[in-house]
């Protein structure tokens, strides 16, 4: 069975297969527009054209490995007919080669000094995938990770590939954006934008296209941020709350078939909150109930083993609503909290799952990722209005608005980061990618 490569890609692509004077290659640009499958393309075919060949695959952190860049290797490798030539390794995460004993790697780089040790024992690196660099600290970060394995010599002169994928940030002063405007003048990197509008050969869902071109009727900027792949920059408000969309009752047409709830703590100083959120069977997110309890004020503030005590109350006050006996899908809470969590397992052996927090502006983009596609509602009702209006307050710092780390100014954020951690949490289930 012969196969045609260029069937595979989109024509924007094609310099990948045919400019072989670059040994790094910078690919940004919006969602959807095939970047990634082009890359896996590539490092796959060429990997198959070389015997002694490795390949090294990066994200910044190592659990999200499995779910995107081995999958799109595998991808690559079942499109280009070579499914049974290969072992597809899950500890640790690899993918080998039957016929040479070489094979793609995979690494995650919460620590970039642990590279430094890394060893592949069969052949050489011959190319390298740096996958959402945005989600790096720093070049420097990534610089550590690719000069240990750039430092072998290759046999017949050659060079190691590498290839930079992601979509870019919104502030246009964050490091990567720089970054790729710096490369562009350097001799031997080449820097590519591509977006969904580059889909020549149609791989995308007519649905998907509809979703995209929904975004852009809901929220200009974003759809400018996301699918077109350019720095709008973050403004002072950090939400546009035209995407919370508020409801008299639950719609008959769409029924919740499960809820979630999320929890925010904060004892002695700051508020607790709880949402609960409920889940459609169009896949939208409804803010149902809120409780919120603020120390501010107070001479004697609830201990964890009273809070524990009246989240279990709001919890089974639900039981009379029209969702109470529907499944919980998930009990989210801050990772960094352990005193409420342990106490609430004490008094009814019901654990709430910590969520492994990113980085506040990932957070806050995933939560964008929800609300710009027009599928978050909130009940009108009294105790919700804690929600609406933290989220309609909650700023960026303009002091640090223009700089690669934008902070938030936290005041009366309780809801807002409880928001967060159910969507971070439920992402998948809300067919969001995080």
């Amino acid at each position: 069975m012969q196969i045609n490569v260029a069937d595979l890609s989109n024509p924007h692509f094609d310099y990948l297969f045919f400019n072989s004077e670059y040994s790094n290659f910078v690919l940004k640009g919006g969602r959807a527009s095939t970047k990634s499958s082009a890359i896996s393309i590539k490092v796959v075919t060429d990997f198959l054209a070389d015997k002694q060949a490795n390949v090294a695959v990066f994200r910044k952190i190592g659990n999200t490995l499995a779910g995107s860049v081995y999958e799109q290797i595998k991808w690559a490798i079942f499109m280009l007919g070579f499914e049974n030539r290969f072992r597809y390794l899950r500890s640790p995460l690899k993918i080998i080669d039957r016929v040479t004993g070489s094979g793609f790697y995979f690494f995650g780089v919460d620590d970039p000094m642990k590279q430094k040790s890394q060893k592949i024992a069969k052949g050489y690196v011959s190319a390298m995938w740096f996958e959402e660099l945005a989600e790096y600290d720093s070049w420097e970060e990534v610089d550590t990770v690719r000069l240990t394995y750039t430092r072998a010599k290759l046999p017949g002169n050659k060079q190691v590939v590498t290839y930079y994928s992601y979509n870019p940030p919104r502030n246009p002063y964050d490091w990567v954006n720089q970054w790729a405007e710096e490369r562009k003048t350097i001799p031997g990197w080449l820097v590519d934008h591509s977006t969904y509008l580059d889909d020549e050969m149609e791989f995308l869902s007519e649905q998907y296209v509809n979703e995209i071109e929904q975004a852009k009727i809901n929220d200009p900027d974003y759809y400018r941020w996301q699918f077109l792949g350019e720095a709008v920059g973050l403004g002072t408000n950090v939400y546009n709350m035209d995407m919370f969309h508020p409801l008299q009752e639950i719609p008959n047409n769409d029924p919740i078939t499960q809820v979630a709830y999320a929890l925010d703590s904060g004892h002695a100083q700051s508020a607790t909150t709880v949402l609960l959120v409920g889940i459609t069977a169009k896949n939208k997110a409804i803010l149902l109930d809120t409780f919120y309890y603020s120390p501010a004020g107070q001479a004697v503030k609830l201990a964890p083993s009273e809070l524990s005590v009246k989240i279990h109350d709001f919890i089974n006050n639900q039981t009379d609503k029209p969702w109470g006996r529907l499944p919980i899908v998930k009990r989210t809470i801050d990772s960094a909290e352990a005193a409420l969590r342990n106490q609430y397992f004490k008094d009814y052996r019901i654990g709430w799952h910590p969520v492994a927090k990113k980085k506040n502006t990932t957070m806050i983009d995933s939560v964008y990722s929800l609300v710009a596609s027009g599928r978050f509602y909130y009940l009108d009702n009294e105790n919700n209005q804690v929600f609406v209006e933290q989220h309609r307050n909650y700023r960026w710092d303009e002091k640090t608005v223009e700089t690669d780390e934008p902070k938030v100014i936290k005041v009366d954020d309780h809801t807002v980061d409880a928001f967060k951690y159910f969507v971070l949490d439920n992402a998948r289930l809300l067919g969001l990618k995080i």
